[in-house]
């Protein structure tokens, strides 16, 4: 079956770095990266739902289901795209083999949206698409008026994204930093968690000012070099 192309009315990119091989695998993570993993093949389920704050991963993972897939799969940020007609954005998706929903606490409430996405599950238990959906908190916390949506959504399997904490994200700017090829030691880590905004996005971008300076430089990561850098 060939896989149809679906025009949005706002261009929607996927992240370089948001793949699976990218991404830090800390305490609790590894049952849903191997259940997303699985998802597409025979057996796998045919609805997931990721729930965790702002930080959590929940993006990382739903574009790195559509990496893996490719031109099979297909991210739908609904905070981005709330403002447009759901059946507009939403057609012919359940042709797809697999679909991406993320932000669906921003359509909670949105008596338009939450009609096409109950609408949406039905069609895809049909064709066979996989769906994933993530958002702040699990389906029953949602805001959501719709209850057979409420109870569509809950009737997948339901994975929180554990908290961020600080050795969370230390572990996850180590980890980075090596995928990037720089050599950033503990206690350089620590530094800037225990200083950064407490984004983990933020923290991330400050690598990457980092990655850049360090290059431009030609000068390894160290505390005071992290300090001249950042202005700290």
């Amino acid at each position: 079956m060939s896989v149809p192309q679906v025009q949005l009315p706002l261009e929607v990119r996927l992240r370089a770095e948001a793949t699976f091989d990218n991404f830090c695998e800390i305490d609790g993570a590894e049952p849903v990266i191997d259940a997303l993993r699985r998802q597409p093949l025979a057996g796998g389920e045919p609805l997931l739902f990721l729930s965790g704050m702002s930080g959590a991963g929940k993006s990382h993972l739903l574009q790195a289901c559509c990496h893996e897939q490719e031109a099979a799969c297909l991210y739908l940020p609904l905070a981005d795209l709330v403002e447009y007609p759901a059946q507009d954005v939403l057609q012919a998706t359940e042709h797809l083999q697999r679909l991406c929903c993320d932000d669906v606490h921003a359509v909670a409430g949105n008596e338009d949206w939450e009609l096409g996405l109950f609408h949406l599950i039905n069609r895809c238990r049909q064709s066979g698409c996989r769906l994933v959906f993530a958002a702040q908190a699990p389906p029953r916390a949602l805001a959501i008026s719709l209850p057979d949506l409420a109870s569509r959504l809950a009737g997948g399997v339901v994975y929180p994204l554990p908290r961020l904490g600080d050795s969370e994200k230390t572990a996850i700017l180590s980890f980075r930093a090596e995928r990037l090829g720089l050599e950033l030691s503990a206690p350089e880590a620590r530094f800037i968690v225990n200083r950064a905004p407490r984004k983990i996005e933020q923290l991330l971008d400050i690598l990457d000012t980092l990655d850049r300076a360090s290059l431009a430089q030609q000068r390894q990561l160290s505390i005071p070099f992290i300090k001249s850098t950042l202005g700290w």
